[in-house]
C-alpha cells in the first residue's frame, strides 16, 4: 500500500485492449507535487474488453492507494467515468438494471470501485488521450497498459521496470487531428453497421483503434461497437 500523504495526491489509471475483446491489461501511476512519476504498476488480463481493462485500472488504483489519501484520478475513459460517477446510483436504484432494463455491464467490477470509493476524497478529471501536449501522466498509464497487453506480463516500479516504451501509434497521432463534419447520431434500437477501419483512429471512449479494427458509427463518429452500445443503453 501508498504510505498516507497529508496533500492531494495526482494519479492516472488506463487500459488496454488490442482488439476489443483481444490481448487485455490495465495499468496505473502515482506522481510527485511536480507530476512526475514515482510509483506505478500494469498488469495483464488475457482476453478482455477495453472497458473492462478501464475499470480494471481504476479498482487496481484505488487499491494501491491507501484510502485516507485524498486523490485526483485522472483517466480517457469516459465510460469508466461515467460508470462510477453518472451512472452508478440510478443502475443501483433499478437493482443494477441500466435504463433500457438490461443487466449492468461489468456490474462485479463497478459495485467493488463503489465499495472502494465509498468514504474516500476522491477527484476524477478527464483527460483526452493521445493528445499533442496531452497530459503526462494519462500517456504513461496509457504506454504501460498498451505494453502489458501486447507482451502479458505485469510490470512496475516495484517490480524494477524500466519506464514504458513510446506507444506505436505516438507518430500518426502527433499530428493535429483533421477537423470533421459532425456524425449524425443513429436511431436508437436500429442495429450498428460495422466495418473494417482502413485507417486508424480514435474512438469516442477516448481509446485508439487500429487499422482493420471492426468498427462501428457513434454520434460522434466511428468507434468500438460495443462503446456505441454502451452509449445508448446507459445514457
Amino acid at each position: 500500500m501508498i504510505g498516507a500523504m497529508p496533500e492531494r495526491v495526482v494519479a492516472a489509471c488506463d487500459g488496454a485492449s488490442k482488439g476489443n475483446p483481444g490481448p487485455a491489461a490495465w495499468a496505473w501511476v502515482v506522481a510527485d507535487v511536480d507530476e512526475t512519476p514515482t510509483r506505478w504498476e500494469a498488469g495483464p488480463l488475457g482476453t478482455a474488453t477495453n472497458n473492462v481493462a478501464e475499470l480494471t485500472a481504476l479498482e487496481r488504483l484505488l487499491t494501491a492507494v491507501a484510502p485516507d489519501v485524498p486523490l485526483e484520478i485522472r483517466m480517457d475513459s469516459q465510460y469508466a467515468m461515467k460508470a462510477v460517477t453518472t451512472w452508478l446510483p440510478g443502475w443501483k436504484r433499478k437493482g443494477w438494471k441500466t435504463a433500457a432494463g438490461k443487466p449492468v455491464a461489468n456490474q462485479e467490477l463497478v459495485a467493488r470501485i463503489d465499495e472502494l470509493l465509498t468514504g474516500r476524497n476522491v477527484e476524477f478529471r478527464y483527460v483526452p488521450a493521445h493528445q499533442v501536449d496531452g497530459d503526462r501522466l494519462n500517456d504513461f498509464a496509457d504506454r504501460a497498459a498498451s505494453q502489458a497487453a501486447v507482451v502479458q506480463q505485469p510490470a512496475g516500479s516495484g517490480l524494477g521496470s524500466p519506464q514504458p516504451p513510446a506507444s506505436p501509434d505516438t507518430s500518426a497521432s502527433s499530428a493535429p487531428a483533421r477537423r470533421r463534419p459532425a456524425a449524425k447520431t443513429p436511431r436508437q434500437g436500429a442495429p450498428a453497421r460495422t466495418l473494417k477501419a482502413k485507417f486508424p483512429g480514435r474512438c469516442v471512449c477516448g481509446r485508439s483503434y487500429a487499422a482493420g479494427e471492426t468498427i462501428a458509427k457513434n454520434g460522434q463518429g466511428w468507434g468500438h461497437p460495443e462503446c456505441r452500445a454502451e452509449a445508448a443503453g446507459n445514457a
